[in-house]
């Protein structure tokens, strides 16, 4: 992953300016010059940039409407004037600096054409910074409607751009089926970051992630995730271009925070090769069924499918806090997680609005297959409905797996696991 630094530094981060600090001090007791830390001599980011070139000719801010004749009108095909503001921010990159913010102002805003919003191919752009800013949810809307929608996407950035930012925008799926997002990465794509976004309509994929490398930092703050998905808002490993599934591995540090995910059917975040992911707070609701079974998913709909792919030991680890789910039918799951180690930590959650159903004793709303190496499952000061199902796979000692401070809502802790239960640990927790 691409090193991370913090701005109350300069540049440095704190164990930089820290060992500085004893460096100088050392110094001026005993009247040497400091020497170079190590991690400034080796660190590309401690390094001062080196600018070159001369800064491009143009506006910093520019309008998608007042600029390039966006219309905005939700009837006139705005492709040419998006496709057109994104060219000229590309053209701006200066020193691998992009230099641009595209403001979309309120309007309904009608995209006809594949990556009309963003277009980046091939790796030829190696860019760090591109910013999208609307003027609100439900305010500024992207109604996106490609002729066809299956492998179509409105964003395409193939090893090109870092640190990319989506504000108060509206995404629409008007072509059921449509994507919202391609990634590919062996190193570049990385650090998105959405704030007060939403999605809506009928999707394949909201971020299909694919690569060797990186495609990590990625972080959602107060966004809405709606309408349906075919596979999942967020799948990592698409494997489209990347002919190794062994290499698919470095997808790390996705951050949910304080999300409203409210959808009518689909998978909410798809890890088959693992990742280091945490969501905090919100609400999670599955509003309604699939229309039809799905090959690889049945009728059920998940808000964290974890399948077990083919990779390197890359990280598993996923945390879930302060986060209210709904389980409105046998179908809706969770979690199903078949990694084959790491983590799973689930804490002061709730999943039991319909526990007074008839249906929720018998459901199955966390279901693991775990191996010898896991992955460890942990549950603190969780309010849980159904029962939880534990498959072991392969030998070892089983599941290993522990519930602390937990009320367990429709049965007793003797009856609440199906399945392996002889290595769960209860604690404290109340039952039926």
């Amino acid at each position: 992953m691409a090193g991370r630094t913090s701005s109350s530094t300069g540049g440095a981060d704190r164990r930089t300016v820290l060992a500085g600090t004893a460096a100088a001090l050392a110094a001026a007791l005993t009247g040497c010059e400091p020497a170079a830390p190590a991690s400034r001599q080796s660190s590309d980011d401690a390094r001062a940039p080196v600018v070159t070139g001369h800064k491009p000719k143009g506006k910093d801010v520019i309008d998608v409407v007042a600029d390039f004749g966006a219309k905005g009108d939700g009837r006139t095909d705005d492709s040419r004037a998006f496709a057109r503001a994104y060219s000229y921010a590309a053209g701006r990159v200066w020193d691998h600096i992009g230099r641009t913010v595209i403001d979309i102002p309120a309007g309904t805003y009608l995209i006809r054409k594949p990556h009309a919003l963003l277009n980046a191919t091939g790796g030829k752009l190696k860019a760090n910074g591109l910013r999208f800013r609307g003027a609100g949810k439900r305010m500024t809307q992207l109604l996106f409607a490609p002729p066809e929608g299956d492998t179509t996407y409105l964003c395409r950035n193939e090893d090109s751009w870092a640190n990319v930012m989506f504000e108060q925008l509206g995404f629409v799926a008007a072509t059921p089926g449509a994507s919202f997002f391609y990634s590919y990465s062996t190193g570049q794509a990385q650090d998105y970051r959405f704030t007060e976004c939403e999605w809506t309509g009928e999707w394949t994929y909201g971020l299909a992630l694919d690569g060797s490398n990186t495609n990590s930092e990625m972080r959602w703050d107060a966004c809405r995730v709606g309408g349906a998905y075919r596979k999942a808002f967020l799948y990592s490993g698409l494997s489209e271009k990347s002919v190794s599934h062994g290499q698919q591995d470095q997808f790390l540090n996705y951050w949910f925070n304080d999300m409203k995910v409210e959808y009518a059917w689909g998978n909410f975040l798809e890890f088959p090769y693992g990742g280091s992911i945490t969501c905090r707070g919100g609400s999670y609701i599955v509003t309604g069924r699939r229309p039809e079974d799905s090959g690889d998913y049945g009728r059920t709909s998940t808000f964290f499918r974890f399948p077990r792919g083919p990779h390197h030991d890359s990280v598993q680890r996923f945390h879930a806090e302060d986060i209210r789910f709904e389980v409105r039918d046998p179908d809706t799951v969770v979690i199903d997680c078949a990694w084959d180690s790491g983590t799973v930590h689930f804490n002061d959650c709730d999943d039991t609005a319909n526990a007074f159903k008839s249906f929720a004793g018998e459901s199955s709303p966390h279901r693991y297959r775990i191996g010898p190496q896991g992955p460890l499952v942990r549950y603190d000061s969780c309010q849980l409905s159904g029962q939880h199902s534990y498959e072991q796979d392969g030998g070892g000692a089983g599941p290993r797996a522990r519930y602390d401070m937990c009320r367990l809502r429709n049965h007793s802790a003797q009856d609440f696991i199906k399945g392996a239960g002889d290595r769960v640990k209860f604690v404290d927790c109340l039952g039926s």
